[in-house]
Order: C-alpha cells, then structure tokens, then sequence
C-alpha cells in the first residue's frame, strides 16, 4: 500500500500541511507511519477522502458529459483579431486554453473573471510518481 507523507497530502489536497495534522487529530483523517516512521497517511485512505470532500462541479441547471470541469478565475488573455489564449488558475492548476478571440468577447473573459475550465479528452495521459520493484 502506497503511502503519502503529510506535506505531499496537503499539496494534493490544496491545503497547508497544518490543515491536514489538525484533521488527523480530530480524526476525520487516519494516519499512520511510513518505512522512515514519519507520518503518512495511506494512499487508499486519502484518495477517498479527497473524493469525499470533491463537491459537485454541476452548476445547477447544467448538464453535460464532461467530467473535468475546474472553476477557477482568469489570470491573463493574449488575443490578437483571430485567436486567444486564456489562462486560469484553479485552485492549485494553471489551466490554458486556445479559442477564438471571438468567443472570448461573446463569454466576456478578462482577468479577475470567474470562469470553468471543461476537459472532455479521449486522450489523457497518467504518470505513476511513485517507484516500482
């Protein structure tokens, strides 16, 4: 079983390293100790948790088959009279998207906007962090 140290938790979660202790303390989140006998919490374990504290990206009144959908605010728009790139920052993401400067006016994007950034890819590419035998 994989296990995930306290600061590697926080960071994954979007919370400081603190915020992850005082949950462990008020035990809404088991810990135990890791090969070096630091605190970690059980990869299993944390992946649950952080499902459970995901709330639903559905606004209400919307429906769509998209899954990745990341509510951020724009940071920067680089447009010219045909394409833009707009950037977001959503929670710990950067997000960056090509449109066409047209479609930036119609949904009124600038920097300070609140906005969702909605992946929908048949090609998603994951990288295990963790070492194997």
């Amino acid at each position: 079983m994989a296990h995930v140290r306290i600061s590697d938790a926080a960071r994954f979660l979007g919370v400081s390293d603190d915020t992850v202790r005082r949950w462990v303390s008020a035990g809404t989140l088991t810990s135990t100790t890791d090969v070096s006998g630091r605190m970690a919490i059980e990869g299993r374990t944390l992946a649950e948790f952080a499902k459970a504290q995901a709330g639903d990206p559905e606004m209400p009144g919307t429906h769509s088959s998209a899954r990745n959908r990341f509510v951020g605010l724009v940071t920067a728009v680089t447009a010219d009279t045909v394409m833009a790139q707009v950037e977001m920052q959503c929670g710990p993401f950067r997000v960056v998207s090509l449109m066409s400067s047209e479609a930036v006016r119609e949904l009124g994007l600038e920097p300070g906007s609140v906005a969702a950034a909605v992946i929908k890819s048949t090609n998603v590419v994951i990288e295990s962090l963790e070492a194997h035998p």
